[in-house]
């Protein structure tokens, strides 16, 4: 069988659980959903920097959907479709809760020779993302993403995320972790085009100058697995 044969049947089979989901078929619905959660859930982590409210975005993402399924044209791609339901739910999140400070943010910097101060109840916020979760195929992502899939869950990548204005954030995530058009993340932020690119090259530059100079996929692919062998033997040692 050939790999247009199966792509079609593929979106046979979508268009027959979308029709289904609309008529209020709900097993309809989860199976239509389903191949899309882990993705999904790895977006609302980039945005919200805890896996405990990647995961309740998620839930509310998904049933916004599910209420606003009868309404879904097929314009765009379900993926796409999801994807903007998805963003504003995290953006929801994000508007609702209290500005939360990054541990270097807490207080200036002190002398080393100072002796140690309390530890920080927010210390640890931004929770690790579990690899076994990331669940996403190999260039999943259109060819204009410039972060790897695993590199875009890193914490310093995370951390640096969390310093941009909301909107910036999703423009970033959308356009260089998921590749997204101009044109779509306007109208996933419901914005212009223009505003889109405006709002992407500040992010670049705020992310940059928070970023290490070699992200950690870099680190390990540098190293071998030979390296990576030694460094996690000398930690284990340790």
């Amino acid at each position: 069988m050939s790999a247009g044969t199966t792509q079609s049947g593929s979106s046979l089979r979508e268009r027959e659980l979308l029709e289904a989901a609309r008529s209020g078929d709900e097993d309809a619905y989860r199976r239509l959903v389903e191949p899309h959660r882990p993705e999904l859930l790895a977006h609302c982590y980039r945005m919200l920097g805890s896996v405990h409210d990647a995961e309740d975005a998620l839930q509310d993402a998904l049933l916004r959907a599910w209420r606003g399924l009868p309404g879904f044209e097929a314009r765009s791609s379900l993926r796409s479709w999801l994807y903007r339901i998805a963003t504003n739910a995290c953006l929801d999140v994000i508007a609702r809760r209290p500005k939360r400070v990054l541990p270097v943010d807490y207080a200036p910097p002190r002398d080393p020779h100072d002796g140690p101060l309390a530890p920080l109840a927010e210390s640890v916020w931004i929770d690790p993302y579990p690899d076994e979760a990331l669940g996403l195929e190999d260039g999943y992502a259109a060819p204009e993403a410039s972060y790897e899939q695993r590199e875009s869950i890193e914490l310093a990548f995370i951390a640096a995320l969390q310093h941009l204005p909301a909107n910036q954030r999703a423009t970033l995530i959308l356009r260089e972790v998921l590749g997204f058009s101009a044109r779509e993340v306007a109208e996933t932020l419901e914005t212009t085009v223009a505003s889109v690119n405006s709002a992407l090259q500040r992010a670049r530059k705020a992310v940059d100058e928070r970023l290490p100079e070699q992200s950690q996929q870099a680190t390990l692919r540098s190293l071998g697995d030979e390296g990576v062998r030694e460094v996690v033997k000398g930690y284990v040692d340790a």
